[in-house]
């Protein structure tokens, strides 16, 4: 591969990362923090392939599949954190489909919920 398409790749890569990783520190919520994390684990997959391209090898394959899995596992663990419906495991749902204890929460836990804080 190319020394010039090498540097062009890891000009585009270097800025996108920084400005990823200040939205990570700073995000004002969980969910900013969490798609910051899902979109540094691709940059990380991209570092991979890219890796793969200059030495001509399959050798980071199954790096690549790790990657993408602890990306995943984040992504749906956090989304099952903080979203409020995968907890009710229960089965009190009227026969409109609403849960008898959606009358249960007040204005302030469902504005945090809806500003994704965590519970």
């Amino acid at each position: 591969m190319s020394p010039i398409v090498i540097g062009i790749c890891l000009a585009m890569l270097g800025p996108g990362l920084v400005m990823l990783i200040v939205r990570m520190t700073i995000g004002p919520t969980v969910l900013d923090r969490t798609v910051a994390f899902d979109v540094i684990v691709a940059y990380i997959a991209i570092a991979v392939c890219l890796y793969s391209a200059v030495t001509r090898s399959t050798d980071a394959l199954p790096l690549l599949v790790v990657i993408a899995l602890v990306g995943f596992i984040g992504s749906v663990s956090v989304a099952r954190f903080i979203d409020p419906a995968s907890t009710d495991d229960d089965d009190d749902d009227d026969d409109d489909g609403r849960d008898r204890h959606d009358e249960d929460l007040d204005a302030t836990s469902v504005q945090g919920i809806a500003r994704g804080e965590m519970r």
